[in-house]
Order: structure tokens, then sequence, then C-alpha cells
């Protein structure tokens, strides 16, 4: 009986840190011009080894900056697309509230989201390249998939387990 408690209160905590970084990445597609201004300003500060090591990435924090600011200006409608962006992940995140409160029956939340994971590759390969995204920041967005699927496999194996003790109670 403790061990399936402790089992859900690690399920939930997994839980807690996927939904929080949902969370945040939703919130961050809100003011995506500010926030490039700034990641320019930060890596391209006094001292920044970035300029120097790094010179293909800030020319492309340029580009990035006065396209959002351009479009911004003249086209504001089109970054409404990123309001629906940020708010999906909202969304999402609201429906890993089904895991929360009963993993085994709601794995398939779980499963859904390891297949979002996964799906995150392909998208950013392909239309990144159709886009004209430089390789190593389509590599960026991979690593969502890859570091958003690491604590849903590490949840999904902790409900196959209590899915075990519960089966045998």
């Amino acid at each position: 009986m403790e061990e399936r408690r402790a089992l859900r209160r690690r399920i939930r905590w997994w839980l807690s840190v996927f939904i929080v970084c949902l969370v945040l990445s939703g919130l961050t597609a809100f003011p995506l011009v500010t926030e490039v201004r700034w990641l320019e300003e930060l890596l391209g500060s006094a001292g920044s080894p970035v300029p120097e090591h790094v010179p293909g990435l800030m020319e492309w924090l340029g580009r990035t900056r006065e396209g959002l600011v351009a479009t911004d200006a003249k086209y504001p409608f089109v970054l409404y697309g990123t309001d629906w962006l940020a708010f999906a992940h909202l969304v999402i995140a609201v429906a890993f509230y089904g895991p929360f409160r009963d993993p085994v029956r709601n794995i398939w939340v779980i499963e859904f989201g390891m297949i979002a994971c996964a799906g995150i590759i392909p998208l950013a390969l392909i239309c990144g390249s159709i886009r004209g995204i430089p390789f190593y920041w389509q590599l960026v967005d991979m690593s969502f998939g890859v570091f958003g699927v690491i604590p849903l496999l590490i949840v999904r194996r902790m409900i196959k387990r209590l899915e075990a003790y519960e089966l045998a109670a």
C-alpha cells in the first residue's frame, strides 16, 4: 500500500514538471518580439562569447528579430498564429490533469504525449527545411521532443508498475 502511494507521488511529481514546462513553453509563445529582442541583447552583450564563437546564431537572431518586428508593425495578425500555438500548449497541459488524477485509466494521455514528442522531429526537419530555418535551430526545436519524452517515458513505466500493483490487490 505504501509503495503504491509513493509511486503515485512520483508520478504526480513528474507530471507536474511536465505540465509546468508545457505551460511555460506556451506562455513564452505570446511575447515573441520582446523575447527575441531580449535574447539577442543578452547573447550579444559585452563579455558574451556568442558573437565571436557562434556568429551564425547572432545573424539568425538578428534576422528573426527583424522579421518579427516588421511583421508585428505591418501585419500583426500573422502573430495571432503564435497566440494559438501558445493556447494549444496550455490546453495540452490541461489534458495531463487526467493522468495526474487517475494515472492508470488515463495512460493514453501519456502515450499521446509521447507520440506528439516523436512528431516534433519530422515536423522540424520537414517544415524547418521548407521555411529556411537553419539546421542548428531545427535541432533546438527537436530537443523539445527529445527532452519532453523523457519524463513521459518515466511516468509511463511507473504507471505500468502502479497498474500491476492495482491488479494484484
